[in-house]
């Protein structure tokens, strides 16, 4: 017999909406996926410095996965009964001791402790993102307020890998560093004066979190979600040493590959909301296929720069319509539990995102750049069939 589920709303909207604090918001996930993105463009000169393999250093981005798996889970719990805007201020806050420690790292000791910090930062804030900018405009407003949000996205992407690999032969990595504090500062400052008092809603508990994790798909879909950013990471965390060492790229081209790439991210996020509103689940699947068929085409072309440039753009174009199609998914998979549903997303997100940087670094160390983005793809392309074959999109039918 299926019993009636009675959902309340996850949210309380306001009837004005408070738009200055939804930029707030943006300027804050801007600034986090800067810093989390900021490696994949340095990791050369960082490891030089740190007299490191650039494998090691990879591992500094898994140390900020791990930390953000771990808060993203336990944020709701923790601070179901704190004002959000002051948890909100204090994640922040950590994004700019975060960047600064790295900046000023002597070792890597050091800086895998900036880097867990901004793991910290990174989970709680993007838990809580979401459901924030949900209370701070009408139900109505709530489509353009999120794609406000995600635009912060596409923003750090086109920001932090080629800007970030232009300024660090500039200026050094060190110091691309401290400017990405600043980032920190200016969003905290807008956040401060824009981000009204919220008090916590709802009894989240670990508890809500398993049962919802229990659900019915809910373990495939994650589980896929966490394969296909393995699978990306490993070849974003080593595109550098890619670009440098298998196709011949100067400093210079590599700045400009990653612009193109980032220019093509923002627009697949466009593009994918067009697909997804034709079928969600071809979206879900077309997404890691070319993700895929670009990395094999890189490992083919090996040496031929402008082939490459287009692959790599054509790579984050697939990107840029990931985060948005499995966000979709949740929310239609669990439509009572969204917030919940949300922490689980970013876990299954950073879990993704460290094996890919952890599992690549042990990959390059063995077999350099050539052997890493062979794996990831042939992870990439598996992953594509396994969504076609195994997922579904529809709302779970609770019993």
């Amino acid at each position: 017999m299926t019993n009636t589920v009675n959902v309340s709303p996850a949210h309380q909207a306001q009837e004005v909406p408070a738009w200055g604090a939804v930029i707030a918001m943006t300027l804050g996930v801007f600034g986090l996926v800067t810093a989390e993105f900021l490696p994949a463009s340095l990791l050369t000169p960082m490891a030089f410095d740190l007299s490191i393999t650039e494998g090691m250093a990879g591992q500094a981005v898994s140390a900020t996965a791990i930390l953000a798996v771990i808060t993203s889970l336990l944020t709701a719990t923790v601070t179901r009964r704190m004002d959000r805007r002051y948890v909100l201020l204090v994640f922040s806050v950590l994004l700019i001791i975060s960047n600064i420690l790295v900046a000023l790292a002597p070792n890597f000791l050091l800086l895998l402790a900036g880097r867990v910090l901004l793991g910290i930062a990174l989970g709680g804030f993007w838990t809580m993102a979401a459901a924030t900018v949900m209370r701070l405009v009408p139900d109505k407003s709530v489509p353009r307020a999120l794609a406000i949000l995600f635009s912060g996205v596409s923003a750090a992407t086109i920001f932090a890998a080629p800007l970030g690999s232009y300024l660090g032969g500039v200026i050094g990595w060190r110091n691309v560093f401290l400017l990405a504090s600043l980032l920190g500062v200016l969003a905290l400052f807008v956040q401060f004066f824009t981000l009204p008092r919220m008090q916590p809603q709802g009894r989240a508990t670990l508890r809500t979190l398993i049962a919802v994790m229990n659900r019915p798909r809910m373990k495939f879909g994650l589980f896929m979600l966490v394969l296909i950013f393995t699978g990306h990471f490993a070849l974003f965390t080593y595109v550098r040493p890619f670009l440098e060492n298998v196709t011949g790229v100067a400093t210079a081209g590599v700045s400009g590959i990653l612009l193109g790439f980032g220019i093509a991210n923002f627009i697949g996020t466009h593009i994918a909301g067009v697909l997804i509103a034709r079928s969600l689940r071809l979206t879900l699947t077309l997404m890691p296929l070319i993700i895929g068929l670009a990395g094999i085409g890189m490992v083919s072309v090996q040496g031929d720069i402008a082939s490459t440039a287009v692959l790599v753009a054509i790579w984050g174009m697939a990107f840029g319509g990931v985060p948005v199609a499995w966000s979709t998914w949740i929310t239609r998979s669990v439509p009572d539990e969204a917030e919940s549903g949300g922490g689980l997303l970013v876990a299954a997100i950073q879990v993704g995102i460290g094996a890919g940087a952890a599992a690549g670094g042990l990959v390059f160390d063995v077999s350099g750049a050539l052997g890493v983005f062979t794996i990831a793809a042939i992870i990439l392309l598996a992953a594509a069939i396994i969504v076609t074959l195994g997922l579904r999109s529809a709302p779970v039918e609770i019993k």
